[in-house]
């Protein structure tokens, strides 16, 4: 049986796709390795920002998840500044006419409403399907699975990729790049509520940030692999002194010994970037993780993610059944998604080379960066623009 789409991965991302495709005739089949009902990393949280919210309103489930308790925080400002230098800036949501800049958002409630929906639209997603391969001819893709123990392969006009690109799609080539830091993550609770303000907090050793989730922070703090396993084993009032003290002032003046009471959950993972050269194959197309992984700094890669989806399920919608996954279709893809795909890895990589770095020559600079975005309101507005809905 010839499918007309077969997606690799109902996580957020390849989920997204499915749902922006489940009210037109397309035969599409989603493939997914978890469980039928388990969720999977149900301490994550996910930073959207507010063109990602406005998808998911789009695709009918951001009330779902907006509704669920503690499931959604907004972000109505982000103070920037840097370590041992001068220059702040701070974006706030009401200047920009915004309820929020974004949302610090459980990943358990946004794929529960994102499962609930595709089961309501009865769009098929096969759990426990494991997917080996992927193979192609100028005619059509074939992927094949485990599931239950057994082999099972499908075909489809065209394969989209969410998860799993570099291992199953050899042919398209990418790149890697080891920052030779790890992101420290947990979460601290503040001495006073936090209103909804996050911080992105440049230092020598790396960016750190703290996003406002519930009644408390979500913190990362990118540093060395050896100062990241020092500060994960230090007794919780060692290390949440060692956290204020390098957020310093921005803390609205609060000492070290004050700003933050509590401590949980510090793990740590190492930072990379890796993304493929090009996001379109023979009767393939590239999404989120499979397209790229970003550094965290900037919260960039997962809303990425959420517009390859949306657009690739745009650009299916036009086009007519019998030119799916053909050459020309796929290319207008990749040429659309080029522009913010580009602005994305630049920004997260030049943001990490200009500001991550000890060099004291580059303080005045990164100051004056600052100062001049904080000063000028059309660089703020172009600047808030790109965060918020990407680059077209």
């Amino acid at each position: 049986m010839l499918h007309d789409v077969v997606i690799v991965g109902a996580g957020p991302v390849g989920a997204t796709a499915a749902l922006a495709l489940a009210q037109s005739d397309l035969d599409v089949v989603t493939l997914d390795a978890r469980a039928e009902g388990a969720i999977g990393r149900s301490d994550r949280s996910l930073a959207l920002s507010h063109g990602s919210r406005l998808i998911f309103e789009r695709l009918g489930v951001w009330g779902e998840v907006a509704t669920a308790k503690d499931a959604v925080t907004p972000i109505r400002a982000i103070d920037i500044s840097q370590r041992g230098g001068f220059g702040h800036a701070r974006l706030d949501a009401a200047e920009h006419g915004l309820p929020a800049l974004g949302y610090v958002v459980s990943y358990r409630a946004l794929q529960g409403a994102l499962d609930a929906a595709l089961e309501r639209a009865a769009r098929s997603v096969l759990h426990g399907a494991s997917v080996n391969r992927i193979t192609a001819t100028s005619a059509f893709a074939k992927v094949e699975t485990e599931r239950d123990s057994q082999h099972h392969e499908y075909t489809a006009r065209l394969v989209a990729v969410a998860d799993g690109g570099g291992r199953l799609l050899p042919g398209l080539a990418r790149r890697h790049h080891d920052y030779g830091q790890v992101a420290l993550i947990g979460k601290a609770w503040p001495r006073e509520p936090h209103h909804g303000l996050a911080f992105e907090r440049f230092t020598p050793a790396g960016p750190m940030a703290l996003l406002p989730e519930g009644d408390h922070y979500g913190f990362v703090w990118t540093t060395t692999p050896s100062e990241g396993e020092r500060l994960r084993v230090l007794s919780d009032g060692e290390f949440l002194r060692a956290l204020a003290e390098h957020f310093g002032p921005c803390l609205d003046g609060r000492s070290s010994e004050a700003a933050f009471v509590r401590v949980e959950g510090r793990r740590v993972f190492p930072l990379m970037l890796d993304f493929a050269g090009r996001i379109v194959g023979e009767r393939v197309a590239l999404m989120g993780n499979a397209a790229q992984a970003l550094h965290p700094i900037a919260g960039q890669g997962f809303n990425l993610g959420v517009r390859d989806a949306y657009e690739l399920a745009r650009e299916l919608l036009a086009t007519p059944r019998d030119e799916i996954g053909a050459r020309d279709r796929l290319a207008r893809y990749a040429r659309r998604r080029q522009p913010d795909r580009i602005a994305g890895i630049a920004l997260t990589h030049g943001l990490l080379g200009v500001f991550g770095t000890d060099a004291e020559w580059l303080a005045w600079p990164r100051g004056l960066a600052l100062t001049l975005l904080d000063a000028l309101p059309t660089a703020k507005r172009m600047f808030a623009r790109a965060m918020l809905f990407g680059v077209r």
